[in-house]
């Protein structure tokens, strides 16, 4: 099977969310790109780091934005193994990105549909362009067998 650009760079963010376990943190790691190049790459530190806001969405939109050495990150994709919460879609939103893609959806705190949509039509003066259900049983898995692993 020939693997999708989507899949590809969410192959390195489940890498990311790889290292988030590996440090006991919840596992959900993140990428963004903007032509064709990772500008962001992150996974959760909220443990690590003591910061409510260190998820992985948040640390990747802070490193892509010293990158592009701008605060709107125009023509940029947000790759993210889970569904982003309220907290980093509107982060998503403030910094203009193109588009959220992500795995696994997140029925309790998804921002993008689940729980809340953030991203609906005529809410925003920016409109994120969603698309769910990237590599979505490997997205699940990593972060039910953490929570499994918990119990």
């Amino acid at each position: 099977m020939i693997m999708n650009i989507h899949e590809m760079y969410m192959k390195i963010a489940l890498t990311e969310a790889q290292k988030a376990s590996d440090a006991d943190e919840v596992p959900v790691g993140a990428v963004i790109v903007h032509n064709n190049e990772i500008i962001g790459k992150a996974h959760n530190q909220i443990i690590t780091l003591k910061d409510p806001t260190a998820h992985a969405e948040m640390i990747a939109i802070t490193q892509a934005a010293s990158h592009m050495q701008n605060e709107r990150l125009n023509g940029c994709d947000l790759y993210v193994t889970i569904e982003p919460c309220s907290m980093c879609v509107g982060a998503a939103v403030l910094a203009r990105v193109r588009q959220i893609i992500y795995g696994a959806t997140e029925p309790k705190t998804g921002a993008c549909g689940s729980a809340i949509d953030l991203t609906a039509k005529g809410l925003h003066n920016h409109k994120i362009e969603v698309v769910p259900g990237v590599l979505e049983p490997e997205c699940r898995t990593i972060i039910q067998d953490f929570f499994l692993d918990k119990r």
